[in-house]
């Protein structure tokens, strides 16, 4: 979650600044620019006024007879060149040059200069000119009109570069573009700190639901930090998990108790039957029906507290070689599958994992004594252990009827037993308490065909401990 939510951050945030900083930099360069324009205003409005009071000289005619005014603008513009680098001139309404620096420079016949020269002679300041960015090289002309008695007789015109204006442009951009990039790096900081604040609550939440999911119902969330929303969250999660936990428990001992009151008015039940069996004649095949379905509830009462303990049991896992443990188990059922004419054969190589021994063993002998129980005399059951990447399994193969692919979605049902098998003993409890006992354990128990013809029942530990990377 914070994958995508921090990108998503730090996103909106570079939307942010690039949106602050594009129109800043856009402001920086105009102001620069202004700030050249308002000083060649100054400057062609001094060499106006300069200008101003120079004698016309007659048309056609050269001049022979000093002018000191016009000597002086003279001086002026060419101290003025020489000081900036700045083009500056005079020109009559003709476009003949009154005094101009440098002394070569003339007034072309089209261009940036000769448009400003002709605003100006309509008796007002040029324009201010496009703004120039720091790539480009483009030049400043600024104009403005030399006014007589309400005419205008001349124009100044100042065309000036733009090198140091740029420069000053491109150092105010790298020092923006610095800011920004501070102002980022604290932004992506602040980001990191949020969504770790965020959703800090969200991760504990998220293990403590895994906890409880996989059988640690203790687990809590701790209410500590955090948006006041999440911590809300959290205070209702631990509620919810304490009445979850209190609802299973009442759930386990009903069972466990219900279990326990039925035991001893069965037993006496059972008692009574067998007085009444010595009464009756030899073979009653009534009796028989019913010692039968007592022995079977008596049954189904000691799988349901077994089912009770099962589900709520905390496992003591262990590292222990299941290999091991599996040829015991093996070993232990051989006598009863020799008595039915069913061949047990193990294939139990050293394999460690993690599992509660007691478990893992109640487990097995409860898939050993189903695949037992359904395998018809002269066929064998196949048990086999391996142990392959973070997990070991055991395989319990057997050669019986086995199940439909509807049967197979079923099978581990608490009470479900096939339709064809209703005739074998058993309470449709066994594989409910394997699966239980398993999970507590972080293991698994799965079901499927084994070919030709049987179940194939695949029980799986970790070979890693739970809880742990």
């Amino acid at each position: 979650m914070r994958t995508r939510l921090l990108p998503l951050l730090i996103v909106l945030m570079a939307a942010v600044l690039l949106a602050l900083g594009f129109p800043l930099a856009v402001s920086l360069a105009a102001a620069q620019q202004q700030k050249v324009v308002v000083d060649r205003i100054d400057d062609t409005a001094r060499f106006a006024a300069l200008a101003q009071f120079v004698t016309d000289r007659p048309t056609g005619s050269r001049r022979t007879v000093p002018d000191e005014r016009l000597e002086t603008l003279s001086r002026e513009l060419a101290s003025y060149y020489e000081v900036y680098g700045i083009r500056a001139g005079v020109f009559y309404r003709s476009g003949t040059p009154m005094a101009v620096a440098p002394g070569t420079w003339s007034l072309p016949p089209e261009g940036e200069v000769r448009a400003a020269f002709g605003e100006a002679l309509l008796s007002r300041r040029s324009h201010d000119p496009e703004q120039v960015w720091p790539w480009q090289r483009h030049r400043l002309v600024v104009a403005s009109p030399v006014i007589r008695d309400g005419d205008v007789v001349a124009v100044v015109v100042t065309d000036s570069p733009t090198g140091q204006m740029r420069s000053r442009t491109l150092h105010g951009w790298l020092v923006l573009g610095a800011g920004e990039i501070i102002a980022m790096l604290v932004a992506v900081g602040a980001a990191l700190r949020l969504t770790g604040w965020v959703l800090r609550p969200v991760r504990v939440l998220d293990a403590t639901t895994h906890d409880i999911a996989t059988g640690r119902l203790k687990s809590r969330v701790a209410v500590a930090s955090g948006p006041p929303e999440l911590r809300r969250l959290a205070r209702s999660f631990n509620e919810m998990a304490d009445n979850v936990e209190d609802v299973l428990e009442q759930q386990r001992a009903f069972v466990a108790d219900a279990s326990h009151q039925l035991r001893n008015p069965l037993s006496a039940l059972l008692l009574r039957i067998e007085l009444l069996a010595l009464e009756l004649p030899e073979g009653n095949e009534e009796i028989a029906s019913v010692r039968t379905e007592g022995r079977r509830l008596a049954q189904v009462l000691d799988d349901l507290l077994d089912l009770a303990l099962a589900e709520h049991a905390e496992a003591d896992l262990q590292l222990i070689d299941i290999g091991e443990l599996t040829a015991e188990r093996v070993a232990a059922w051989a006598p009863t599958a020799e008595a039915q004419g069913v061949r047990l054969v193990g294939q139990c190589p050293a394999t460690t994992a993690w599992a509660d021994p007691v478990a893992l063993s109640s487990a097995l002998d409860a898939v050993i004594d189903n695949a037992v129980k359904f395998t018809p005399e002269g066929e064998s059951v196949d048990v086999t252990v391996s142990g392959s990447g973070g997990t070991s399994t055991v395989v319990v193969a057997d050669r019986g009827p086995g199940l439909t692919d509807e049967e197979l979605a079923r099978i581990g049902d608490r009470f479900w037993r096939s339709g064809r098998h209703q005739n074998i003993k058993g309470s449709g409890l066994g594989l409910s308490i394997s699966r239980a006992l398993l999970a507590a354990g972080g293991g698994s128990i799965a079901y499927g065909h084994h070919e030709p013809g049987g179940l194939r029942v695949t029980v799986t530990v970790p070979r890693s401990e739970p809880g742990r990377s």
